[in-house]
């Protein structure tokens, strides 16, 4: 479904990203690990072009996104959160989901009462709501949720957008330690049976061990290995690399 070929990014003579080969399969749950300053981020950013590539082929479905602007790769099916939290904080939970359903369905966002009265924008809107346990909350002003709702709240706003692909970038970031097993729960029905693939960048290696069907390590920019958990648990290389460090 989404594929990198020798994806590389340079300042000068550095390489941030190094020569990244990777694969997603549909339905296919594909952790990131490495410690800051790996180039985790930066593949996100490049996959989903806030940043060009100096290098490499992005691949969507077969066809090269590469040079695309980052609103075309979100057209196709590309949905990305990010490590800071971002939501209209003065508009009610579901005002944020419904100008999302909105804007990726074409709808002018300076219409907002137009949006409010359309019968299936409120009825997609409520129903990504449900889908991340956020029903309950959608009169509630987005900037007075907790943390942890908030980060839900942004997975209501990608799945407005219908993706293919979800990046997530460090969802627990900031999460309260309470607040994780239902943000668990909610990233893991992701997938199903619904074809839907997900790329998560996460420090924690609980989670990770929990959702992810492989592992991918990144080292100085590269990737260090990609496998099973089991295979990159027991690896040697990532053992010395990593695991004495804080993921």
């Amino acid at each position: 479904m989404l594929a990198t070929r020798g994806l590389t990014w340079r300042i000068g003579e550095v390489a941030i990203v190094d020569s990244v080969y990777l694969d997603l399969a549909p339905g296919e749950f594909l952790g990131v690990i490495g410690p800051n300053g790996a180039g985790k981020t930066s593949l996100f950013n490049l996959i989903t072009g806030l940043r060009r590539a100096t290098e490499g082929r992005i691949t969507l479905d077969g066809q090269d996104i590469g040079g695309l602007a980052p609103h075309r790769r979100a057209r196709l099916g590309l949905g990305r959160t990010f490590q800071a939290s971002s939501v209209f904080g003065s508009l009610s939970v579901r005002e944020n989901v419904r100008l999302a359903v909105q804007a990726h369905r074409g709808g002018s966002m300076a219409l907002w009462r137009r949006a409010a009265a359309d019968r299936e924008v409120a009825a997609a809107a409520d129903a990504a709501l449900d889908r991340v346990g956020l029903a309950h909350r959608g009169t509630a002003l987005a900037g007075t949720l907790a943390h942890g709702e908030k980060r839900k709240l942004e997975i209501a706003l990608l799945l407005a957008g219908e993706p293919r692909v979800m990046l997530l970038d460090e969802p627990m970031a900031g999460v309260s330690a309470e607040d994780v097993p239902e943000l668990v729960a909610v990233i893991k029905s992701l997938t199903g049976d619904s074809g839907r693939a997900v790329l998560m960048v996460e420090h924690h290696m609980d989670v990770i061990l929990e959702l992810a069907d492989r592992i991918a390590v990144m080292h100085h920019g590269a990737l260090l290995a990609c496998d099973t958990p089991e295979t990159v648990m027991a690896n040697p290389t990532v053992q010395e690399a990593y695991l004495g460090e804080s993921l």
